[in-house]
């Protein structure tokens, strides 16, 4: 079981209180009436299915009631961090790669053992 902290309630809680809403930070095309039939389809349907560090859209549903992003390496199921929306990760798959370092020691405010 996850216990999950809520950036906005500031308090860890357990995973049955948050249901997960897919990829975060997907930009909306500018101008969706311009759009090919192909190029709306793969904003509305495809997603990234990344193995390791993933960007997630949360909610605390029995809580809050907010979203929020979580950033979780999708082989060990570890949430490295959770931040409010609108703000940017500071957990990428980039910097982890680059500090070589595994999910665990790069662990951040996301999950209580």
């Amino acid at each position: 079981m996850f216990i999950i902290y809520c950036p906005y309630c500031c308090e860890y809680r357990e995973e049955e209180e948050f249901h997960p809403k897919g990829q975060a930070h997907i930009e909306r095309p500018k101008d969706p009436e311009a759009c090919s039939d192909e190029e709306w389809g793969d904003y509305l349907f495809f997603r990234d299915n990344p193995r390791g560090v993933h960007h997630e859209m949360w909610v605390h549903a029995a809580g809050c009631r907010k979203f929020f992003n979580v950033t979780r390496h999708t082989v060990s199921y570890k949430i490295l961090e959770t931040y409010k929306m609108g703000e940017k990760p500071s957990v990428t798959a980039e910097s982890v790669a680059a500090t070589t370092a595994t999910p665990e020691s790069v662990q951040k405010e996301g999950v209580r053992a």
